[in-house]
């Protein structure tokens, strides 16, 4: 099937430049590996999870958000902003179609994508002009590889499983992380009579670490004072795991029922996308930095890829979408 433009990835990213490429009507098509768009709202996102930026930080282009939205959009009011979003641009992103490879025909040159559906078997192969990387930051959990986890006879999830306390009322559970995700988890989990240990300072500053690394500055919704006040303990890096015993590096041991992991996320371009480690690096991010990531060689371009939120999601799509328009452009001249 041929087409201009291929989008891998049904997220923000995908849908946004999707949008912008529908204003220019340039012709596109946007694969998603799941079931639905926006998988990682719907799907991936625990119940109290909200954006930790204000609104006015978190349009996708062209569409704000209500006026009467609050200024820290929850979970819900974002999937809604989404579907809206998705309804008002008339999107009709592909689901279940797992992208297996794309890789770059030098003599005819164009873009070959071989994307199975996943419910039936059947593989496609995409033919474009333009091959836009949006599988986002967040595509796959990461779980560090911890001594003797496999031992561990309670439940062990990553904080995208993650979805209420009420799960685990009358366990001991242990949250490995202190990023946003693991300090709401592991409040939450305070909500519920439990113990939580594992949450740890980071050593650089909070505008460094989102220059660096992506990582937003933690909010506090109330975990501060549950550390305060015992509920919620502090312990260092985990040494080994024996059965339902947690080894730290100060010598303590702990038992646990569950361990959830708020360990971060990582980008799967590399999986599929042929010679990516020449444009991605091991994490699978662009190398080239801030602004100049999104745009790669032959055209490939990458969206919301800058760990920089839904603010750079959209400055993304837009510049997508122009370049792709410049060209049409001087064709047409």
């Amino acid at each position: 099937m041929k087409k201009e433009v291929v989008i891998v990835g049904g997220g923000p990213s995908g849908l946004a430049t999707s949008a912008c490429l529908n204003l220019l009507s340039i012709p596109n098509v946007i694969l998603e590996k799941e079931d639905c768009y926006n998988s990682l709202w719907k799907k991936r996102s625990y119940d109290r999870v909200k954006l930790h930026l204000a609104k006015e930080f978190c349009n996708l282009p062209h569409f704000p958000h209500p006026k009467s939205s609050p200024t820290y959009i929850p979970k819900d009011a974002l999937i809604k902003y989404v579907d809206d979003y998705v309804s008002h641009f008339n999107l009709n992103p592909l689901c279940c179609k797992y992208v297996e490879s794309a890789s770059y025909d030098e003599e005819t040159k164009t873009w070959r994508v071989a994307s199975k559906d996943t419910n039936t078997g059947e593989v496609d192969e995409y033919i474009a002009m333009f091959l836009v990387v949006a599988t986002g930051e967040n595509a796959e959990g990461y779980i560090p590889n911890v001594p003797g986890l496999e031992s561990f006879h309670g439940s062990v999830l990553h904080s995208s499983q993650y979805k209420s306390g009420s799960k685990y009322k009358g366990d001991v559970a242990l949250v490995v992380g202190c990023g946003n995700s693991g300090m709401e988890i592991a409040f939450d989990l305070a909500n519920y009579d439990l113990g939580k240990y594992g949450i740890y300072r980071p050593k650089d500053g909070p505008l460094f670490l989102k220059a660096t690394t992506g990582r937003s500055p933690v909010i506090d919704v109330g975990t501060i004072s549950k550390i305060k006040s015992g509920e919620i303990q502090v312990l260092p890096e985990i040494k080994e795991i024996q059965g339902n015993e947690v080894v730290f590096s100060n010598g303590k041991i702990h038992q646990f029922d569950a361990i959830i992991f708020s360990t971060g996320y990582k980008s799967t371009a590399n999986y599929w996308l042929k010679d990516g480690e020449k444009l991605l690096n091991k994490e699978g991010f662009p190398k080239e930095k801030f602004p100049n990531h999104w745009k790669g060689k032959n055209g490939l371009y990458f969206a919301g890829l800058a760990r920089r939120g839904l603010a750079g999601v959209s400055m993304d799509a837009q510049n997508i979408a122009n370049d792709i328009m410049k060209f049409f452009s001087a064709v047409g001249n």
